[in-house]
This record gives structure tokens, sequence and C-alpha cells, in this order.
């Protein structure tokens, strides 16, 4: 039955077509199929060479309307830190004792990682096992930081990380299904210009290949590079 769910629903979208993002977030909503409240996604081909540093393409974006996904995160902070963590909101606040969990018991029951600049010597042991899971704290988005409550508070309210990935690939969760299409275009938008806006000094050539918008079981949908470029000018 999914196979046909799916045939039915790629028949609706037009794989040579770039979309307007308004026509491509409501053609996006029309082709979920899925029980449950589908994610929906958009994954951006770069023309960048991450092996170089200088190419790298790093951040993160507030989500005007958050994910629509309950974010447990993990503080790594000691002394008052600990407290102004656990008042904003963290789910897990510790040091030493985090950490061994981590090491082993190789628990990893968290969704985002936020350090203070003074423990991260500590945590860097952690590197294997966080980083590969890009939950490895990094002044780039802001995770390693002393303003513990702010960083809580923007993560719990849609703040997400992106990092480009070995082929020149970025993923964006904006949002679920049930969203509403002005409250998933808002969010479209507020990640496409971060990442239009990050693009590397380093980077020649066309740097925004494509955009793509889908939900966890639909097709992919093209968006209008053309319209993309323009948000983050306008």
């Amino acid at each position: 039955m999914s196979g046909k769910l799916l045939s039915a629903a790629k028949e609706k979208v037009d794989r040579l077509r770039e979309y307007g993002l308004t026509d491509a977030v409501k053609l996006v909503k029309e082709t979920t199929y899925a029980k449950f409240d589908e994610t929906i996604d958009l994954a951006f081909r770069l023309g960048v060479d991450p092996r170089h540093a200088d190419q790298m393409v790093r951040g993160s974006v507030a989500l005007p309307h958050g994910t629509g996904k309950q974010v447990r995160v993990l503080v790594f902070a000691k002394g008052e830190k600990v407290r102004e963590a656990q008042e904003a909101g963290a789910d897990f606040v510790g040091l030493e004792d985090l950490m061994a969990k981590v090491e082993k018991e190789n628990w990893l029951d968290f969704d985002r990682v936020v350090a203070t600049p003074d423990v991260m010597k500590d945590v860097a042991r952690l590197g294997k096992m966080l980083g590969p899971r890009g939950l490895m704290p990094s002044p780039k988005t802001g995770s390693v930081t002393f303003e513990v409550a702010k960083a809580v508070s923007e993560i719990k309210k849609g703040k997400v990380d992106y990092k480009v990935d070995k082929l020149g690939n970025v993923h964006v969760s904006i949002g679920r299904k049930s969203f509403s299409e002005e409250q998933l275009v808002d969010n479209a938008r507020a990640a496409i210009e971060a990442i239009v806006r990050a693009k590397p000094s380093a980077a020649k050539g066309t740097y925004l290949k494509r955009v793509t918008i889908s939900s966890t079981m639909g097709p992919g949908i093209r968006l209008d590079r053309g319209e993309a470029l323009a948000l983050a000018t306008a």
C-alpha cells in the first residue's frame, strides 16, 4: 500500500520544475501520506569543498515556529552555571558524572549539547562519540558559551544547527506536516537565508546548486534557486 501511495505522491510532482517556496510548501503537504506526523526537511546541495577548512559551512538558525519536536538539552558546566542551566530548562546538567555516563554506558539520550568554555578541555575527550553524531559543542553554533541560560532557551524555542557533510550537502528540519503552510514557509525562509548568507568567501562558482524540500516519506520537490538567493538579499 505504501508503494502505491508514494507513486501517487510522485505523480503530483514535476521533477524538472523548480517551484516557488509557497507552492512547494503547499505541494509537500499534499504529498505526505504516512499516518504519523512526518518531519519536513530542506536539503541543500552546495558548491563547496568541505575538505578545505575555509569552505566549511556551519552555523545555527532560529526557526520562528520551532521544529515541532521536544528537544532534550544536555549542559556540561560547573559552579553557578549549573543552576543557571537548570533554571533555563536544561534536561541534564553536570560534568564528570554525565561524561562518565556517556563514556561507560554509551548514553546518548539527548538531542543538543551546550558547554561552558572552561570545561571544554574535559569535554573534548568525548569528541569521538559526540562528533560523528553532530552533538559536539562548538563556538560556531553558539553552543560553547558562558551564557548557558540564553543558549538553552534558544534551543528550546527552535534554534537548530546545520553543518555541511563530506559531499557538500546540508540538511535542516523545518517542522512537521501538522504545521500550517505559513509556519513552514516562515521556517524555510529563515533556514534558506542562513545557509545562503553562510557562503564561505573561498567558495567559487555556483554556491547554491540545488534546494529540495520533502517530508519523511514523500518525494523531493525542487525549489527555485533564484527565489532562494533573493531571500538572503531582500
